[in-house]
């Protein structure tokens, strides 16, 4: 889910202030309550900005997530004590008892490789027969990536002054770019440096992949307000909706 660098206390205090509550956050609380979800996986659950929401009476909530710094600052964020917090990946997803199990930002793009099928494969069994999958990812045909990088930036956060420069390579040949990040907290005296990874899958890639381990695309949205997603290299997301085929 998130790379190794997001176990880091300073890059974790601050990551809500970059990746607040918007659009995403009320389609994923919507759905939740069009389903009448009572079970939820959050996987890649991050600070639990999102996770914490979703949690009501009657409602039962797991969060996973690899990073433990994440975690813990999931548990002692309001509200985390109505979640049960899970360190790891897919592998902990209750088998057969999801109404529900998502996936918010990029985390789907962190994972590549063996480890999408295996994800996949452990999503479609932890899904009910009646079980939903939505998450998203970005449309490689936008090409996004392009967007990124650019000159250092300074910046005033809650963690003091923030010093960051950032570099792009890629994509390769599978799709994946490299987003290489320095962090310099000034004050602190401490440079951080992350490498993200992430997978740009095209919607055909997307429906093979879900479609090979029991999973049917039911709907493609190109943005939070479900407008149909046609493909055009104009449309940013792409965003998900599966279901588990039965014979």
């Amino acid at each position: 889910m998130e790379d190794a660098g997001y176990d880091d206390e300073l890059l974790v205090g601050i990551y809500d202030e970059d990746n607040g509550h918007g659009p995403d956050h009320d389609y994923f609380r919507a759905m939740a309550d069009d389903l009448s979800a009572s079970f939820i996986t959050d996987l890649g659950c991050g600070t639990g900005i999102l996770t914490v929401t979703l949690a009501k009476k009657g409602r039962r909530i797991v969060g996973i997530d690899p990073a433990a710094a994440m975690l813990s600052h999931a548990a002692n964020r309001p509200g985390g004590d109505r979640v049960e917090w899970r360190m790891g990946t897919s592998e902990l997803i209750d088998r057969d008892a999801n109404d529900l199990i998502l996936m918010s930002g990029n985390v789907a793009m962190h994972i590549i490789d063996e480890a999408w099928e295996t994800t996949l494969l452990d999503i479609a069994q932890g899904l009910k027969p009646d079980g939903r999958l939505v998450f998203e990812t970005r449309n490689p045909r936008n090409e996004s990536w392009k967007a990124w990088g650019g000159p250092t930036e300074v910046r005033e956060t809650s963690a003091g002054t923030l010093r960051e420069s950032e570099s792009v390579s890629g994509p390769d040949a599978d799709g994946t770019v490299t987003m290489t990040t320095s962090h310099e907290f000034i004050g602190a005296g401490r440079t951080i440096e992350t490498a993200l990874r992430l997978r740009f899958r095209s919607a055909e890639t997307l429906q093979r992949d879900l479609h090979s381990v029991g999973l049917r695309v039911d709907n493609l949205w190109s943005d939070w307000h479900r407008t149909p997603f046609t493909g055009s290299a104009e449309e940013r997301l792409i965003i998900v909706e599966a279901s588990k085929v039965f014979d």
